[in-house]
């Protein structure tokens, strides 16, 4: 029987055994000596040998929880982030072979973790690399644009095809740092130096990057909010994910629309809010526009990263709302997007305060 391999059940069994001749015997011998009180000698055995039957199942099944607390101890460790945790398997039995099984998924899940890190890392490094290949043709492509838009001036037709030509360089450049940005947050090899930093700082340096092309396009970008609101982030980072938001609201508004940057402090939350009255997005987008190089099937709405836009020229490529998404994330945040076609787009980005926790 494999239930007795295990030691411990063995010896039990034995002691009950043990427990149930040697009061059996005494009630024989009382029984012989003193037959006028054979009754009470067999019911005193019984007793006494269903207590100690008791009183050994007891010390048993008390040992047996404790290693079980160990055990679940031991599991809780592993899912801390101790990978070197480990149930204790040095006996024989079925509990000791569930553990074993155990041990053996935590060597198999470390092991999985690890080839994880390690693809992540070779993606980083590759794209890294790429990028760097890339960018001393870009610079001289740039540098070549930028003499045939000046040989160009005269002739309308070839200075369209210049500045076209401008746009998708900038695209291509934008597509590079985006890559190996996400890529450097999925491999977990940024560290982020986080300060309590001044909300309304931050937005109004976002809000002095993008008002040459709010001039350029027609549109108003507006901030609101509360000048003495802080928050602690990394502030490059975060005005990265705020940029990525504003420029999606104008790659999908037209001439005249407004955008607007706001924030506001709760009993336990920051919030900043980014909200446009442009196209807005249809439905069927909506669970799908963080995913990476998303494309709409619904161009004529506009939605996010669609690379279609209501009067603007969007130039999405799928990369700016996972961005943002993710460091919004890495601060242990979210991003919650309401919208309605043809009536604009709210981004609100939720950050808890770890003192009011």
């Amino acid at each position: 029987m494999k239930i007795l391999t295990n030691r411990k059940i063995k010896r039990l069994f034995i002691r009950l055994l043990l427990a149930f001749l040697f009061f059996t015997l005494i009630s024989v011998v009382c029984t012989l000596l003193q037959p006028e009180h054979s009754a009470l000698y067999v019911l005193l055995s019984f007793t006494g040998a269903g207590l100690s039957a008791f009183a050994l199942l007891y010390r048993y099944f008390r040992e047996q929880d404790r290693i079980l607390d160990e055990a679940a101890a031991q599991i809780r460790d592993f899912l801390s982030g101790d990978t070197d945790a480990r149930l204790s398997c040095d006996e024989e039995g079925g509990l000791y072979r569930l553990f074993q099984e155990v041990n053996s998924l935590a060597a198999i899940l470390n092991a999985h973790a690890e080839n994880e890190k390690r693809a992540k890392l070779f993606l980083k490094d590759t794209i890294s690399n790429i990028s760097h290949q890339l960018k001393t043709p870009l610079a001289a492509l740039n540098v070549y644009n930028g003499i045939l838009q000046e040989e160009t001036a005269d002739a309308p037709e070839l200075q369209e095809f210049a500045n076209l030509s401008e746009q998708e360089l900038d695209r291509i450049e934008n597509l590079v740092q985006n890559l190996l940005k996400i890529t450097r947050l999925d491999a977990g090899t940024i560290l982020f130096e986080k300060a309590e930093e001044n909300v309304s700082d931050m937005m109004s340096s976002v809000e002095k990057h993008f008002s040459w092309r709010a001039e350029q396009e027609g549109k108003t970008l507006s901030l609101a909010g509360d000048d003495t609101i802080t928050l602690f982030c990394d502030r490059t980072w975060l005005m990265e994910a705020v940029s990525n938001l504003v420029k999606n609201a104008f790659d999908h508004t037209r001439k005249g629309c407004t955008i607007r940057i706001e924030w506001r402090a709760f009993a336990s939350i920051v919030q900043i809010i980014v909200r446009d009255d442009g196209s807005g997005i249809h439905p069927e987008d909506l669970p799908h526009i963080f995913k990476r190089f998303y494309r709409s099937r619904h161009p004529a709405e506009a939605s996010p990263e669609s690379g279609s836009g209501g009067g603007a020229d969007a130039q999405g490529i799928g990369l700016g709302l996972p961005l943002a998404k993710a460091v919004v994330e890495a601060h242990n945040g979210t991003v919650e997007v309401d919208s309605e076609p043809g009536a604009g787009t709210v981004f609100t980005l939720n950050f808890l305060i770890p003192a009011k926790l």
